[in-house]
């Protein structure tokens, strides 16, 4: 694969300028990132061989993100809140709000436009800092409040991918940011992830409805398909006669991490074959794995390849589903005078051995 030419995304939109912005690294690696949507287009990465190869699933031009069926959100910041809340409503401080419903009976991902289909302003730090900044008016998407987003994106030299999200309002609203990657360390469309290994420092994952809605339980992991505890095949249960996967069509649930927090292991992925690794770090209490279960029907991706469900992975790190309405979740409200700080980190590696 080669990289993506930036004049593919250079265009005006809604009177803004969209690019291109390539971050690298000492060490070859190279990440493309469009300030629409704050979308990671490409990665490349190092397998055991020395070779390269893109791990993201992407489109190669604007166009392909602007005109394709389904866009299942390839790559992008998402916010104001990532992941679902039940009916679209909630209440804060005894006001209620009506979001848009666009999934099913919810509000997912920010609504109908969200942060993945705007134009960020973009700074480009270094060779290997981005800088994206965005002002989400009072009222957008029906969510109280100004809220000013700076998201920044650093490629380090111990071949890290840092994202590191802050926020501050001038009224109280909710907040949950995250980034919606798909990896697939064999390169991106080149087959299923059943074979990628995987664990997950959780004890416990949140069980949803029929319509992807925490119950309310905060379950333990024990004697269940969604235990990760010990590295495992992500393909090993995935089959198995199970509600929750059943419900999902595979894995699309909240993993609650033992503990958070920039040095500490939240998850780790082997694909054997090539050898790479990546480690999820995180301050957030929970990841969302999802197994893309439905990324069919998305047009053709990058290199002319058809993306098919269950051949990537995400693991978006974020605090819960529909926390607004579930008190025994940790809040997601910023009040003024707060700030929010989220970091997440992808680093990736190889195993030799």
């Amino acid at each position: 694969m080669k990289p993506i030419d930036p004049k593919n995304f250079y265009q005006i939109l809604n009177g803004k300028q969209v690019a291109l912005f390539n971050l690298s690294n000492s060490n070859g690696m190279l990440c493309q990132i469009t300030n629409y949507g704050g979308r990671i287009v490409s990665l490349f990465t190092e397998d055991k061989n020395g070779n390269f190869e893109d791990v993201v699933l992407g489109h190669e031009s604007l166009d392909d993100y602007l005109n394709g069926p389904n866009d299942p959100y390839f790559g992008a910041i998402i916010g104001r809140y990532g992941n679902r809340i039940k009916n679209g409503t909630f209440e804060l401080n005894g006001k209620s709000y009506q979001l848009a419903i666009n999934n099913g009976p919810n509000h997912l991902h920010g609504g109908l436009k969200g942060f993945s289909n705007v134009v960020w302003d973009a700074e480009q730090i270094s060779n290997n800092e981005l800088e994206l900044t965005y002002l989400s008016i009072d009222g957008e998407e029906n969510y109280p409040g100004n809220l000013s987003v700076t998201v920044r994106y650093e490629l380090t030299n111990d071949n890290s991918l840092k994202i590191s999200y802050s926020a501050t309002t001038d009224a109280p609203t909710l907040v949950n940011l995250t980034n919606h990657s798909y990896f697939n360390l064999k390169g991106a469309g080149n087959g299923s992830i059943r074979d990628h290994e995987l664990s997950i420092a959780a004890n416990h994952y949140i069980p949803t409805d029929e319509n992807s809605i925490p119950t309310g339980e905060i379950a333990t992991v024990e004697d269940t398909p969604m235990d990760f505890r010990v590295k495992k095949l992500i393909g090993e249960d995935i089959d198995v006669d199970f509600e929750q996967l059943k419900i999902a069509k595979g894995y699309d649930h909240t993993f609650v991490f033992n503990s958070s927090g920039p040095n500490e292991l939240g998850a780790y992925v082997l694909e054997p074959k090539s050898g790479r690794t990546l480690e999820l770090y995180t301050n957030e209490p929970g990841v969302q794995l999802y197994t893309g279960n439905w990324v069919t029907g998305c047009g053709l991706g990058k290199n002319d390849k058809t993306y098919l469900s269950q051949a990537s992975f995400c693991l978006e790190t974020q605090h819960y589903p529909n926390s607004p309405n579930q008190d025994n979740f940790p809040s997601t409200v910023l009040n003024p005078g707060e700030t929010y700080e989220s970091i997440c980190i992808y680093k990736f590696g190889i195993l030799t051995e």
